[in-house]
């Protein structure tokens, strides 16, 4: 049996199958469905008004209190504080203590938020800021120094970026490079995890179904791993693409029809901070412009591809060695790992240096490139690098389809029997 046959076979295996069918065109409904379900009760919170109390006899905070769109404080210090504090309970949200004190600086510890639920951690941190400036003021005044003058004197400076070349540069075009690279890497530990489940779905029912005895018979079993391996891949590339297009015409005709999407549209400060972003929009696409984009989509691709077959020929393995989806969760733990530690090292190490040792030998680690690399692309990489890395992972990639069809080889005619790491270890050998 070809190469070709047995992907042609695996492939059509896969889109023909009734759940692969409907999760391919049900997947981007539910999602926007869940996005706008979202985008709504958040609209249903954020209009909410939160009431508040505030119970200062002395006159030291209450002022410093200001209303706004979400919160209203309302004063309730001429009452006394039990009365207070059962109309508190009733009717607002919480209560501001603001205990009488000697002097200001002892209210750095003194003053109490009085609620029965679970406080807004943000709201808390608002108390702590009105707090915090009063006190800070008061220090400034006893130092001589006027504090409205203080203020007025802040600045917000902007450090204008270029380089020795004189071009331009734009500061937040480095969030640009972090998004498009996080979400390559991350869209790769995705792919990798969904469908390195279904090849192994995929052995596991042919070997439960006894076909493989059969199969096995005519096919070595490294052309019929790397079959299944591309098959199933080909597959997953197709409902990854059928994805991508219904969402993105869904997301066009909801937007097209005032429906919003996402939690994010929903909020106040996302939409000012939307029309910031919109002002700023000529300097970002010409910041994207300046990226690395043939390099970028190249690699992506490529990172792609290597990157699920290396794991893709893990989780054959894994299939070829179990009986059941229940006896493979011991062994997918050691798969999982580097994909974490990946994105893990991706998202701290390569925003703070993308050139830095660390980032540079996990980019270079077979396990780990795929998502590394791709982080670090948009921030320029020189090509040594990039092509190294590659050469190594497909390099890894044949090296460990050989290892693990040895496993495949034994491992599919094994039936009833529950495998150990020291079991496996013993069939490389045969």
């Amino acid at each position: 049996m070809s190469l070709s046959l047995i992907i042609k076979r695996e492939f059509n295996a896969k889109v023909r199958n009734k759940s692969f069918l409907v999760m391919t065109f049900l997947s981007p409904l539910l999602m926007v469905a869940m996005g706008t379900l979202v985008a709504y009760l958040a609209s249903v919170n954020n209009d909410e008004v939160n009431k508040v109390a505030v119970y200062d006899k002395a006159d030291l905070l209450k002022t410093d209190f200001k209303n706004s769109e979400r919160t209203i404080y309302t004063d309730l210090s001429d009452l006394s504080l039990d009365l207070a504090k059962q109309k508190a309970s009733e009717g607002y949200i919480g209560l501001i203590y603001v205990p009488e004190v000697d002097s200001i600086p002892q209210l750095v510890n003194k003053v109490e938020y009085i609620t029965n639920e679970t406080p807004n951690l943000e709201f808390v941190g608002e108390i702590e800021n009105v707090v915090d400036k009063k006190l800070t003021n008061y220090n400034l005044e006893v130092l001589g120094f006027d504090s409205e003058k203080i203020e007025k004197a802040q600045t917000d400076s902007n450090i204008h970026l270029s380089k020795f070349t004189g071009e331009e540069t734009f500061k937040e075009g480095s969030w640009l490079k972090i998004i498009l690279g996080g979400a390559s890497g991350y869209l790769i530990m995705m792919f990798v995890i969904i469908y390195g489940n279904m090849v192994m779905r995929s052995v596991i029912e042919e070997k439960t179904n006894r076909i493989i005895e059969i199969i096995i018979s005519s096919v070595k079993p490294f052309r019929l791993m790397m079959g299944k391996i591309i098959g199933t891949s080909l597959a997953g590339i197709l409902q990854f693409l059928i994805w991508a297009v219904i969402g993105l015409t869904l997301f066009f005709v909801l937007s097209m029809f005032g429906v919003d999407v996402g939690a994010a549209s929903a909020r106040p400060e996302s939409a000012e901070a939307t029309q910031q972003a919109m002002e700023g929009l000529p300097l970002y696409v010409s910041e994207f412009f300046k990226l690395p984009l043939l390099t970028m989509f190249i690699s992506f691709i490529v990172y792609f591809i290597g990157g699920f077959f290396l794991y893709s020929s893990f989780y054959a393995a894994i299939g070829a060695a179990v009986d059941s989806e229940t006896d493979s969760q011991q062994f997918l733990l050691p798969i999982l790992l580097p994909l974490m530690l990946g994105v893990y090292v991706g998202f701290f190490t390569v925003i703070s240096d993308p050139n830095g040792t660390v980032a540079t030998v996990f980019s270079m680690i077979p396990l780990t490139s795929p998502i590394v690399m791709l982080m670090r692309i948009p921030f320029g990489v020189p090509m040594w690098q990039i092509i190294t890395s590659m050469v190594i992972l497909f390099a890894t990639f044949f090296g460990v389809v050989w290892f693990a069809s040895k496993i495949y080889r034994v491992g599919i005619l094994m039936y009833g029997k529950k495998p150990t790491y020291k079991e496996i270890f013993k069939w490389l050998k045969y």
